[in-house]
């Protein structure tokens, strides 16, 4: 997460539904064509779609772009995280 003192800033850039650019990003956790699952300064953040792959990846920078078809993005908080048997439920039990 963020270092002490300094002020969270993330910034995501999409075109098109098909690259998408994020910024303040600290960790990849998993990723595959459907789903990618990121911790960043935010907060965990999970993007699910079709055909997704890794365009660019500077963790140094904190940066991350993807290329596919983007259905969804959404922020994971512990209170509202899902409760399913996938990938997602075990990592927020």
């Amino acid at each position: 997460m963020a270092e002490p003192g300094k002020t969270k800033r993330q910034e995501i850039k999409m075109l098109n539904r098909k690259v998408l650019e994020i910024s303040g990003v600290s960790n990849v956790e998993s990723f595959d064509s459907e789903e990618f699952l990121l911790e960043t300064d935010c907060g965990f953040l999970t993007i699910k779609g079709q055909d997704l792959h890794i365009k660019h990846l500077s963790l140094e920078q904190g940066l991350v772009a993807i290329e596919g078809l983007v259905h969804s993005l959404a922020y994971l908080d512990g209170q509202a995280a899902p409760k399913t048997k996938g990938l997602l439920g075990k990592l927020f039990k």
